[in-house]
């Protein structure tokens, strides 16, 4: 229960300052108010924000039931996870995120949020490959790199052709 509450209030944080309060700056600063109308592009930011939001807590959930850990980078997960939105990338709670702040850029029709949503993308993109990608193989060794051959870093895959239902490494690990 405790990496529960943990994982609920770092993400709360997370989502607070990256996904709220700077894109709600970049809005302020650059004088762009709520849309007047609702049309196609707020529409489809919303399904965006929502699509994203529900990745990034699947990803969260999962961190703390299957991995018993939190997605923070210094209360990380004492599993290496696999499951559930992971057995498709290896990154899914980044690209909800993106996606939940590429849906705000699209509502708001904002070319800085726009821009905000890239530099998300390229620092994630920095974070992964420079730290987090070789943490997780110190810490996990040849698992997670079993897992690399098997499930790309950005563009997810469909890995569900293993024992079972499972993917290709949980049928490995099965067997």
């Amino acid at each position: 229960m405790f990496v529960f509450i943990r994982a609920l209030t770092y993400a709360a944080l997370f989502i607070g300052c990256v996904l709220v309060y700077l894109p709600a700056r970049f809005l302020s600063w650059s004088g762009i108010v709520e849309p007047a109308t609702t049309g196609a592009p707020q529409v489809a930011g919303m399904i965006l924000v929502m699509i994203g939001t529900a990745i990034a807590l699947w990803c969260v959930f999962t961190f703390v039931f299957i991995g018993k850990g939190t997605p923070a980078p210094f209360d990380p997960p004492r599993k290496l996870v696999i499951r559930g939105p992971y057995r498709f990338v290896r990154n899914p709670m980044y690209i909800g995120a993106g996606m939940t702040l590429a849906g705000a850029a699209l509502y708001y029709e904002s070319l800085s949020v726009f821009i905000y949503t890239c530099l998300f993308f390229l620092i994630t993109h920095l974070f992964v490959v420079l730290y987090e990608e070789p943490t997780l193989r110190r810490t996990f060794g040849d698992e997670y790199e079993a897992y690399c051959r098997h499930t790309t870093r950005w563009w997810p895959t469909r890995s569900m052709n293993g024992v079972n239902g499972k993917s290709d490494i949980e049928g490995k690990a099965a067997r």
